[in-house]
């Protein structure tokens, strides 16, 4: 019993460093190539090194993180080829997940949706890039939610995490005044029913911006 509580301890905090790791990664809190210590980590987060170590590979492999032969962990820089190869990935799945939503984009969805972009509005106007990062995300996963395809959706999250950084960057870069234009095309087309025009308008809006960058 005292070895299944102290087991139920360990993957607890390693869950805890994971998934508060995993998040500001995603939300571009951390800038591209910042080193992290697994004594830094620790600390921050109350935990022990084998929990911080833990989180760690498990980001290793997601790519959210990369690991030296020296060890030394850090944000990934991406080349301009990898921007290009995860901004196609963006378009192949999110399409396809926007598309499987279509059939069930309900008024209240789209009530939802309209908010958070006028929340975006905010972040936009007060130069909030992380804010930015993360209530976009938050656009994208309320319409893709409804497409009912938890294993597609896993996947573009991937995506996400690994260009966390890199849209921080490239936040940095726009300088946007205002909220991404085709978030209002993807709120029209799903009004109107309109796949075409949904499929395109998801299509320019997670490919753009990645494409300035990696030009």
């Amino acid at each position: 019993m005292q070895g299944t509580l102290r087991s139920d301890v360990a993957v607890s905090a390693h869950d805890r460093v994971y998934r508060g790791l995993r998040t500001r990664i995603m939300h571009g809190q951390i800038a591209p190539g910042q080193a992290l210590t697994l004594r830094g980590l620790g600390r921050e987060f109350g935990v022990s090194m084998t929990p911080a170590r833990e989180a760690v590979n498990r980001l290793v492999a997601e790519g959210a993180l990369q690991m030296s032969s020296s060890g030394r962990v850090s944000t990934p820089e991406l080349s301009n080829e990898r921007i290009e190869e995860l901004a196609a990935l963006r378009a192949l799945i999110e399409v396809e997940l926007a598309s499987r939503a279509l059939p069930r984009a309900h008024i209240a969805l789209i009530e939802r949706l309209q908010t958070i972009n006028a929340s975006i509005a905010d972040v936009v106007s007060n130069r909030d890039s992380v804010g930015y990062i993360r209530t976009n995300l938050e656009f994208h996963r309320t319409l893709y939610l409804r497409a009912q395809a938890p294993a597609m959706l896993a996947m573009a999250e991937t995506v996400w995490l690994q260009l966390g950084p890199t849209m921080r960057a490239l936040y940095g870069r726009l300088r946007r005044s205002e909220p991404p234009q085709y978030h209002r095309l993807i709120i029209a087309a799903l009004n109107a029913g309109d796949e075409p025009g949904l499929r395109l308008a998801v299509r320019s809006d997670v490919t753009q911006g990645l494409r300035m960058l990696a030009g």
